[in-house]
């Protein structure tokens, strides 16, 4: 009998624990400056957190060293399931290829709770290129080595991967113009400072509209509802081209399994709401994952090896 009751104080004490988290306001450290998507998501997903938790949960950007910064910041912060990072695939799966040493250890100090979605680039070129297709931007390129230039945000970022990656597939020589942030790379190509650059949907579907700028083709397994005449590197025969990015939330090693199992829980219920899910999601372009902790994690092992490979190819380093 005493233990039976021992037996049933004990899982009471358990529910209770779990039942105390959040016990304070809950931080989503973005690594990215305001106003982009990552951002804006992450400020959708907090409003509607704040209300199912009963706490303040509050975005805190925190830009910098290609989201080393905020990724330092929450490898360091109380694993206690109040700090949360929100970051895209350049902290875990490109960065340890590219940086000599990090501040954490992307395995050891994080623990992977849910990728949110995943975002498939488009290859876009400015009107006056003599190319509307790939083949033909090949053609262009092996006629004239070294005439075209693509833009990216910097050495080692995913535009700057993904061409030179496609520079090795097709045996093409592109010159890499990198640009000192993301917003700067599309409107470069508008101006014709440069002719090519790689960019998701909803920053390149208004000008795409306009005819500012022309599609040439997709990353991903599938093409894109939005631009359902945009054909992918893989049917195309270059599934080796990468484009995708990704947005997921990590905890610092060590959180409360109940922390993990609840903030996965609730946002994978915000993705799944119909009018959210279309609206703020799939019409801008992105494809809804909500994968669960353990999926993440094995997703982001193998990234990370494709990763490696892209960025030997590219000879990019950081310091």
């Amino acid at each position: 009998m005493r233990l039976l009751i021992f037996l049933l104080l004990s899982l009471l004490a358990s529910a209770a624990c779990a039942q105390t988290w959040p016990a304070k306001a809950v931080r989503i450290v973005v690594a990215y400056p305001p106003g982009g998507g990552i951002d804006v998501m992450a400020r959708q997903i907090a409003e509607k957190l704040t209300p199912a938790w009963g706490q303040p949960v509050v975005v805190e950007n925190r830009p910098g060293a290609n989201t080393i910064v905020a990724g330092d910041a929450v490898a360091k912060a109380a694993p206690d399931g109040h700090t949360i990072l929100m970051t895209t695939d350049a902290t875990f799966s490109i960065n340890p290829h590219l940086y000599a040493r990090l501040p954490f250890d992307t395995r050891r100090d994080f623990t992977p709770v849910t990728m949110l979605v995943l975002l498939q680039q488009l290859l876009v070129a400015h009107p006056s290129v003599p190319a509307d297709d790939l083949q033909g931007l090949i053609a262009l390129a092996r006629s004239k080595p070294g005439s075209i230039n693509y833009a990216s945000y910097g050495s080692g970022s995913q535009p700057h991967l993904s061409g030179e990656m496609l520079k090795h597939r097709a045996g093409i020589d592109l010159v890499h113009v990198p640009y000192k942030g993301i917003s700067l790379a599309v409107p470069a190509v508008i101006a014709g400072e440069v002719q090519l650059t790689f960019s998701g949907i909803a920053s390149s579907m208004a000008h795409l509209k306009s005819g500012r700028l022309k599609a040439i083709a997709i990353g991903g397994p599938k093409r894109s509802p939005l631009l359902p005449q945009v054909p992918t590197f893989a049917e195309l025969g270059f599934p080796e081209v990468e484009t995708h990015a990704w947005f997921g939330f990590f905890l610092p090693a060590g959180s409360p399994n109940e922390a993990v199992s609840r903030i996965y829980t609730d946002v994978k219920r915000i993705l799944d709401e119909p009018d959210f899910r279309q609206k703020q999601l799939i019409d801008r372009g992105y494809e809804v994952i909500g994968s669960s902790p353990g999926e993440f994690a094995a997703y982001i092992t193998k990234d990370s090896e494709s990763r490696a490979r892209a960025v030997k190819i590219s000879g990019a380093k950081a310091e």
